[in-house]
């Protein structure tokens, strides 16, 4: 394998002359401590022209706050940033901006209130018009398959579409050094391909790319070159091009994850059917559900593939609760209607619910872990509503231990948390609680590969414990681990059911286009297969 460590010289690559041109970016001794935490220590790492260089490492490793520095939103204790060879102190992302830099966040920054052109325009040289950049995102948009309205008004878009719009944002810049966070996680198999061609267009032309994700098999096709950071600092240095996936998951959590059990088994009775759900818009913007038809017994897992913004969100309102505007009937848990119960309601017919986005639906920000289990779990409230307080810190104490969590403890902030960290909490809250049916929006979205394991061993679990299980989710090779069946949603409507061992990578990317025989007419005889 080609790699070297710190302490370990590098046996198969002699040392070679220093390149002409300096390194686009070179960090030097980056540290960064937070109370409790040191996140960043002594880092280094050189990036240079026209290279796709990978940061790989485990949720809490470091590597958000560390693409932060590079972007200037975070200030580093001490250490040095080089760009191009020159040192500079980047204060704010507007000066990294102006030094070449461009970044996709994992969590986004965007302005809910305001529409997708406006939230592009304020990164934008301000001698452009908002007309100029409207038409710049329909082209550029239309120049890398990402679909997007420029006149939308961001909180009408699911994760997935915001992450496009960052996307978009970040290539209008025309950088010289992009900074990726977990860009493709929201694209077909096809659209990521084509995101690829675009990548290495962009390298071949001298943009550097650092590129963050937790799929392996991405980064080996991608990257020629690789940074391992482990607990802030970095571990080694390697060609992921030259690794397999096992290799790089042991640079990354010191172990190859264990593989999934996934034993077929008879599954019971239906505990969620959905029957002919069809529910209007309730913005402009959103997507009409049309004679949605599904169930999931219990004992199986069902997955439900598509590209974000098909009417995943509505469905998944109409599905939690949060939406009741469905026919009673139209929605039955353990045989109970259920189209228009509240979600406390629902909670108490056993579904237990994962939204998609971690940050405001599934965790309030500003409030302890401990006390975020008070959105869904009530073990710790007494009569009359009193808290035991006790009890309720020793349970999320079992949560943080059991899904291994790094936090400082039970009363750290959820806002404090990694985003993988806290994706690993919410779905450790919703899976400890021992439901009849588990309904779950990109259950390992961002986490790193032993996390995501672990989650998925456990979603396993369940279902084998004769729990009812629905997936959501754009990353297809988690689907196929878990799924029993998948579906495919597109345009508001859903694809009939396969089973996973006839279905195929290429046929459910060619669904979530809508190209599934009879899409244009789908009825409930199309899932008389569930």
């Amino acid at each position: 394998m080609a790699r070297h460590t710190d302490s370990q010289p590098n046996p198969r690559h002699p040392p070679v002359t220093a390149p002409s041109t300096p390194p686009r970016l070179e960090l030097v001794g980056i540290t960064k401590r937070y109370p409790g935490v040191l996140a960043n220590d002594q880092i280094a790492l050189t990036v240079q022209p026209g290279e796709v260089h990978a940061v790989l490492g485990e949720n809490g490793a470091g590597k958000s706050t560390l693409m932060k520095i590079i972007y200037g939103a975070v200030k580093p204790d001490s250490g040095e940033v080089r760009v191009n060879g020159q040192p500079v102190a980047v204060r704010n992302p507007q000066q990294a901006r102006h030094l070449g830099i461009a970044m996709v966040f994992q969590h986004f920054s965007l302005f809910e209130t305001l529409s997708v052109a406006e939230n592009v325009w304020l990164g934008l040289d301000k001698s452009l018009t908002l007309a100029e950049v409207t038409r710049r995102i329909e082209s550029t948009a239309s120049a890398y398959g990402l679909d997007v309205d420029p006149q939308r008004p961001v909180h009408t878009l699911g994760v997935g579409e915001m992450q496009r719009v960052e996307i978009i944002r970040a290539l209008l810049t025309r950088p010289r050094l992009l900074i990726l966070d977990e860009p493709t996680s929201v694209l077909t198999p096809q659209a990521v391909d084509k995101l690829f061609v675009t990548l290495r267009q962009l390298a071949a032309e001298g943009c550097s790319i650092l590129y963050i994700s937790h799929k392996l098999h991405e980064i080996r096709a991608l990257c020629t070159a690789c940074t391992v950071v482990r607990a802030g600092r970095v571990t080694g240095v390697c060609d992921p091009r030259q690794e397999t996936n096992a290799s790089l998951s042991r640079l990354m959590i010191g172990a190859e994850p264990p593989p999934l059990d996934h034993v077929e088994r008879t599954p019971g009775p239906v505990v969620l059917a959905v029957k002919q759900l069809s529910l209007p818009r309730e913005s402009p913007f959103g997507v009409d559900l049309d004679g949605i038809s599904l169930n999931v017994h219990a004992g199986e897992v069902v997955g439900i593939a598509g590209v974000s913004g098909n009417g995943q969100r509505e469905l998944l309102f109409a599905l939690s609760g949060e939406d009741r505007r469905a026919p009673a009937a139209s929605i039955s848990i353990a045989g109970k209607p259920a189209g228009q119960l509240r979600p406390m309601r629902r909670r108490a017919l056993g579904l237990h619910f994962v939204p998609e986005e971690r940050l405001g639906r599934g965790a309030v920000p500003e409030m302890s872990l401990a006390h975020n289990l008070l959105l869904t779990r009530r073990e710790a409230v007494g009569r009359g509503g009193w808290l035991r307080v006790k009890a309720l810190r020793a349970q999320s104490a079992g949560i943080i231990e059991r899904f291994r969590v790094k936090a400082s403890g039970p009363l750290a902030a959820a806002r404090s948390l990694s985003g993988g960290n806290l994706q690993k909490y919410i779905m450790g809250r919703e899976i400890d609680a021992k439901p009849t049916l588990l309904i779950v929006s990109q259950p390992t979205w961002g986490v790193d590969v032993g996390a995501a394991a672990q989650i998925r061993a456990e979603i396993l679990a369940l279902r084998d414990a004769g729990c009812a299980v629905l997936v959501i989710s754009e990353e297809l090779d988690e689907l196929f681990e878990l799924s029993d069946r998948l579906h495919v949603i597109a345009k508001g409507q859903l694809s009939p059911s396969l089973r996973r061992r006839e279905a195929t990578v290429e046929q459910i990317g060619q669904w979530m286009s809508g190209l599934w025989p009879g899409a244009e007419v789908a009825t409930e005889d199309s899932h008389a297969a569930a």
